[in-house]
């Protein structure tokens, strides 16, 4: 009896100093946010019914492998409110955006032209269509997660790092003075990950991380069409390894994180699988893809929360956006192109409507130089297609002779971003100029 006794006080002796550590752990790794900056996030699962065919490669499929996911992030100092919407879909077509921001705005009262909307650009998932039940019901879904954003807002600072991926190559190579499909590894490329980590200071574990990379989505779509074991596609709805790299994030994060993905300028870059051109993925590539980002993520958010890294954290961040719609020359008509800047404190966001070719990236980093971090993100607010440089119009191939623009289109959108930059940046003569 006394044996049973005694172990009964050690079992429970032992239980109470655990939940006492654990209790200390938590203490000693909170922080103190002192930040003008208020933020928050919600998602929600917006996965279509299973029999519902997918776009960007059509192809037929028989069920879900992972959910499609929609992400909303609310920003807002004293002056500005904005938002940012992260969809696992193939793209942001301008009737979609314009149902977004309705909800957005009724429920959040963020201004239409503050509201951000971008796809990771997704080849297997849904198409959207003003029309069918799931587009209805994927917009309500989206303005109760903006409702919910809206109750967790709260104050955040911002921790920011960089990593790489290796998966991702250039599909371009000018043979004989014309462009062919080819994995390339001597193409341009932009390897690099940005990561935005929003933290509330309560724990280690970040209220959201907000991630950016360039790659089409296409793990899983088909590609000769004769390698196996899908050589027709992967035959499952899936947010290919966008999907996975949020999942691996909040998985590591745990349940109080919500990961985004937006995509870059990713036009002529795709997965790194060989075939004839290429093949379609499998479970083990998109496990490769997946996870390669995730832990590119990971490593630099966690590094941007050490000490040394916490102590650089600004208290006073500027948030301001601008944006604009303009002509560019199309080969049948003008289009209209909506663009966008959105300055986060030291972090710019600049919007391409369509599919850039990863040139574009480069181009306006240099362009943007050391006047802040900028985040160029492609398929956002509209769809107009591939957007190519006028370089890659004098040897042809698929997105030249894909995409509505004219070449002259180039110079147009460098320098439209150009001025929204200046404008959120207010850093140039031209902004500092009395408004009427």
């Amino acid at each position: 009896m006394t044996f049973h006794r005694c172990s009964i006080l050690f079992v429970v002796s032992t239980v109470l100093l655990v939940g006492t550590t654990c209790s200390f752990a938590d203490d000693v790794f909170q922080f103190r946010v002192e930040s003008n900056l208020r933020a928050g996030v919600a998602k929600v699962d917006i996965t279509p019914p299973p029999e519902t065919p997918v776009v960007g490669h059509v192809r037929p499929t028989n069920g879900v492998r992972d959910p499609i996911r929609a992400g909303v992030l609310l920003l807002a100092n004293e002056q500005t409110r904005a938002a940012i919407v992260t969809l696992d879909l193939i793209g942001a077509p301008g009737e979609m955006v314009a149902a977004l921001r309705d909800v957005i705005v009724q429920q959040a009262e963020v201004p239409r032209e503050n509201i951000l909307v971008a796809a990771s650009h997704n080849h297997s998932g849904p198409g959207w269509s003003r029309e069918t039940p799931w587009s209805r019901e994927m917009v309500a879904k989206i303005g109760a997660a903006t409702a919910e954003a809206v109750k967790e807002m709260r104050p955040v600072s911002i921790g920011y790092g960089e990593d790489r991926i290796d998966f991702n190559i250039n599909r371009r190579k000018v043979i004989n003075g014309r462009a062919v499909v080819r994995l390339n590894p001597d193409g341009p490329c932009d390897h690099r990950v940005k990561v935005l980590r929003f933290d509330d200071g309560r724990s280690l574990e970040p209220m959201s991380v907000l991630m950016h990379a360039v790659c089409h989505p296409c793990v899983f779509t088909w590609g000769d069409k004769l390698t196996p074991p899908h050589p027709n596609g992967f035959p499952k709805i899936s947010a290919d390894f966008p999907g996975e790299a949020q999942t691996f994030v909040e998985t590591v994060y745990g349940s109080k994180t919500r990961a985004m993905f937006l995509q870059g300028c990713a036009g002529d870059i795709r997965p790194n699988l060989p075939g004839v051109p290429y093949r379609c993925g499998d479970e083990a590539d998109i496990k490769w893809t997946g996870r390669s980002l995730g832990c590119a993520v990971v490593r630099a958010a966690d590094r941007s929360i050490v000490r040394e890294e916490l102590a650089k954290r600004k208290t006073i961040y500027p948030l301001k956006c601008a944006s604009s719609v303009i002509q560019l020359p199309g080969k049948k008509e003008p289009l209209a192109c909506e663009m966008q800047a959105l300055r986060i404190g030291d972090f710019l966001l600049l919007t391409i409507p369509g599919e850039p070719m990863v040139e574009y990236g480069f181009q306006i980093e240099q362009r943007i130089a050391d006047r802040a971090i900028p985040i160029v993100i492609g398929y956002a607010n509209d769809s107009l297609g591939y957007i190519c440089t006028a370089e890659s119009h004098q040897y042809g191939g698929y997105e030249p002779n894909m995409s509505p623009l004219l070449p002259e289109a180039e110079p147009l959108i460098l320098e439209e971003l150009g001025r929204l930059a200046d404008k959120v940046l207010a850093d140039v003569f031209e902004s500092f100029k009395p408004t009427k």
